[in-house]
C-alpha cells in the first residue's frame, strides 16, 4: 500500500513537471501581433458547443485588415478545430490549445501548437488572441497540493475543514448547545457543573468522530492542524477524542480568535510557517539519508553523477533517484555521417557535435528531456522518482554539490 502511493506521487510530482516546463517554453513564445490563441475548454463543456464558437471566429476572423494577422489566426483556429474532432468529450480536468505563429530568426514565422490538461480542473471557458500565449492563471496549479485537516473548537462552538493547497473547504460546523458556567453556589450548583461536563464531553465526543472519519477518507493527508480560543483545543487533543491515526498527525495547536470558518482561514495563517516546514521536512530526510550513504567509507549505498547513477539504474540497483527540478537538459540519440554514433547530454539550446568531425552537424535520431529519460529508465526497474524543488535548501544541495542527479541504492555496485 505504501508503494502504491509512493508509486502515485512520483507520478503526480512528474505531471506537475511536464506541466511547468511545457509553461515555461510557452512565455517565452512571443508573436508579431495579436497571432497567439488561447483555447481553455473546462471538463463540462461540450465539444460540439465549442467547435461552433470557434467556427464563428473563424468567420469573424476574415475582417481582420493585416493579411498576416489574418492568415495567422485563421490558421491557429483551423489547427484547433482539426484537433476537437479527436475529443467526444474534453478530460477530467479540461483541456487548453495554444496555437499560433511565433516569430523566429528574421521575418521568419513558424507556427507552434501545444495541447495541455491541466493538473486542476478549467473552471470557465476562454478564447483569447494576443502576442502572447494567455498562461496566467495556470501558474497557481503548481503548487503542491497537499491535504491538511483543520479543526478550530472551544467549548461553545467547532469547525472542521480541509486545505487543499492553497484552498481551505469549510466541511462542517457544530455549534455545541453545552450551558455557560453556573455561577451560584450549593449541591444544585455541584449537580449542574457536573451536567456541564457530561454536555461538553459528548459534544467533544462527537466533533472528534467527525472529524476523523473526515480525516481519514483523506488518502493524502499530511498532517492535522488544532487551533481555538483559551485551552479547550489543548484539552481535546490531551484527552485524545480524535481517532488514534489521526492522533499521530496532528502537527500543532495555535491559537484562534474564532471558531467558524473565519477562524479555519485564521489557523491557516497563523500555522503557515510549521506547514512549510512539514512540506519541506519530506526533501530533508531524503538529502540526510544520501549524505548518511556518502559518508561511509565505501560510499554505502549512495552514488551521484549522470553516468554513474545511469549505470547504477540499468543494474537495477537504484531505490531512490532524486532529481533536481531545475536540470534543463537534453539526452540526445545521433548519427554523424562519419559513422560515428552514441547518445549524449546537452544543455537545453546546445547543439549536437561529433567528437571525431567538430564542425559538423550529425542527424538528431531523439531528443527527449534529461528527466524525462530519467524516468523511463526508473520505471523499468521500479524505482522511486523523486523531485526536488530548487528552492529548498535541500534542493539547491542537490542542485550544486551533486549536478542534479544522485541516487539511494538498493545494493552496492562498486560504482563511484
Amino acid at each position: 500500500m505504501a508503494q502504491d502511493e509512493a508509486v502515485n506521487e512520483s507520478m503526480m510530482e512528474k505531471r506537475r513537471y511536464d506541466f511547468k516546463r511545457a509553461l515555461e517554453e510557452i512565455r517565452e513564445l512571443k508573436g508579431r501581433g495579436t497571432e497567439l490563441v488561447s483555447v481553455y475548454i473546462p471538463p463540462d463543456k461540450q465539444i460540439f458547443d465549442v467547435a461552433n464558437y470557434l467556427r464563428g471566429e473563424l468567420s469573424q476572423s476574415q475582417n481582420i485588415k493585416s493579411k498576416r494577422t489574418n492568415k495567422a489566426v485563421s490558421g491557429a483556429l483551423e489547427s484547433i478545430l482539426a484537433r476537437l474532432k479527436y475529443f467526444k468529450t474534453p478530460p477530467a480536468n479540461g483541456l487548453i490549445f495554444f496555437v499560433g505563429e511565433v516569430a523566429t530568426v528574421g521575418d521568419q514565422t513558424k507556427q507552434v501548437q501545444y495541447v495541455l490538461e491541466p493538473p486542476e480542473p478549467i473552471t470557465t471557458f476562454m478564447y483569447r488572441c494576443d502576442s502572447e500565449f494567455y498562461t496566467e492563471k495556470l501558474w497557481d496549479m503548481l503548487d503542491e497540493k497537499k491535504t491538511f485537516g483543520l479543526l478550530v473548537i472551544d467549548r461553545a462552538e467547532a469547525t472542521i475543514g480541509l486545505l487543499k493547497g492553497k484552498r481551505i473547504i469549510p466541511v462542517k460546523n457544530f455549534p455545541s448547545l453545552v450551558p455557560s458556567k453556573h455561577s451560584r453556589g450549593g449541591q444544585s450548583s455541584v449537580r449542574f457543573e457536573r451536567l456541564i461536563e457530561i454536555a461538553a464531553h459528548e459534544f467533544f465526543k462527537k466533533v472528534g468522530e467527525v472529524a476523523s472519519e473526515t480525516f481519514m477518507s483523506e488518502s493524502d493527508l499530511l498532517g492535522v492542524i488544532i487551533g481555538g480560543p483559551g485551552a479547550t483545543k489543548e484539552f481535546f487533543v490531551k484527552e485524545g477524542y480524535l481517532h488514534h491515526e489521526i492522533q499521530k498527525k496532528i502537527v500543532d495547536t495555535f491559537d484562534t480568535g474564532y471558531t467558524d470558518e473565519y477562524g479555519l482561514k485564521e489557523l491557516v495563517e497563523k500555522a503557515k510557517d510549521s506547514l512549510h516546514e512539514l512540506d519541506l521536512m519530506r526533501e530533508k530526510e531524503l538529502m540526510q539519508r544520501l549524505l548518511e550513504e556518502i559518508r561511509k567509507a565505501d560510499g554505502g549505498l549512495s552514488t551521484y553523477g549522470e553516468d554513474q547513477v545511469r549505470q547504477a539504474l540499468q543494474m537495477g540497483a537504484v531505490d531512490i533517484l532524486l532529481l533536481s527540478e531545475g536540470l534543463r537538459k537534453r539526452r540526445v540519440t545521433f548519427q554523424c555521417s562519419c559513422g560515428q554514433a552514441g547518445e549524449v547530454t546537452v544543455d537545453k539550446d546546445e547543439d549536437v557535435k561529433c567528437s571525431r568531425c567538430p564542425g559538423s552537424s550529425p542527424e538528431i535520431i531523439e531528443s527527449k528531456d534529461l528527466i524525462d529519460s530519467f524516468y523511463e529508465e526508473a520505471e523499468k526497474v521500479g524505482t522511486t522518482v523523486e523531485l526536488l524543488s530548487v528552492d529548498s535548501e535541500e534542493g539547491e544541495m542537490l542542485s550544486k554539490a551533486f549536478g542534479g542527479i544522485a541516487a539511494i541504492l538498493r545494493f552496492s555496485t562498486g560504482v563511484m
